[in-house]
């Protein structure tokens, strides 16, 4: 498949190709967790996913919901050539591709990141997805739905600014949603593989230091495709996976992570500090 061929699939990508490339994720990676596990955790697996899956589908119901949004501006900007990619249509496709999802990557995943960890009320929505103790591939969508907006906003600006088709949009999407799973995974992956790939993509060792329960290395690894973006903004930090332990400091009870109505009241409590280890 050529550049202008992978471009035109993701152009007319169907709601069921995309659902997919979500639940056939997640079911992989859930295999591979219990082949290779990197914790053995001491838990009902599936009692464990019910509340992460009712995240993940408020998630799909909000993108879908406001997709059409998404849908008018890209076609606005690829027609009227308005955005840096479209700048003289220059850039050739493979360039335009690349360029593409390293900058959707920036300004759709890592900038929202980093800005939810560091604005108050935006951490206690972003605390929804902290606050699991046993972080696995189902994980990776566990975001209250409030963030679902805030991820899609960033999105939404970073097609305008870029000039993004949809087709590179859904391709960007696509392998977000495949990425992120696999660095929330809880799988053992080689030390020196995972640290190799980790110069180029997120790994699993790499973004489950975020989820350590305290500072500084929850403000750490805010990447979610592309490993670069830490390492050029100094946020990048290494903690051996061993010495991880998952959650907040500030909301370290178990049950109450795992109640849904409590999950989704998290962004109207009161703001508390976390502290330093």
């Amino acid at each position: 498949m050529d550049m202008q061929e992978l471009i035109y699939f993701f152009e007319n990508i169907s709601s069921l190709q995309r659902s997919f490339i979500l639940v056939g994720g997640i079911t992989f990676f859930w295999s591979i967790e219990s082949l290779i596990p990197l914790f053995k955790f001491n838990y009902a697996k599936l009692k464990h996913a019910l509340p992460n899956f009712f995240f993940t589908l408020t998630t799909v119901l909000v993108n879908f919901s406001l997709a059409f949004i998404l849908l008018l501006v890209s076609d606005w900007v690829s027609i009227n050539g308005y955005g840096l990619l479209n700048y003289g249509n220059l850039l050739p496709l493979s360039v335009y591709i690349i360029l593409g999802v390293i900058f959707l990557d920036f300004i759709g995943a890592y900038l929202p990141h980093y800005v939810q960890h560091r604005v108050k009320f935006l951490w206690k929505i972003h605390l929804v997805h902290h606050s699991d103790h046993k972080v696995d591939t189902t994980t990776a969508n566990r975001h209250h739905p409030f963030e679902s907006i805030i991820r899609y906003v960033f999105t939404l600006f970073a097609v305008a600014i870029l000039g993004a088709n949809m087709g590179l949009v859904f391709l960007y999407q696509s392998l977000f949603v495949v990425l992120s799973q696999f660095n929330h995974a809880n799988i053992n992956i080689n030390p020196k593989l995972d640290k190799f790939l980790s110069y180029f993509i997120v790994t699993p060792n790499m973004h489950k230091v975020h989820h350590h329960y305290v500072l500084p290395y929850t403000d750490s690894n805010y990447g979610n495709i592309f490993s670069f973006w830490d390492r050029l903004f100094g946020t990048f930090t290494f903690l051996n996976p061993s010495k991880i332990i998952y959650g907040v400091d500030t909301h370290f009870d178990e049950k109450e992570n795992q109640s849904i109505s409590s999950l989704l009241y998290r962004p109207f409590e009161k703001h508390k500090s976390s502290t330093n280890n």
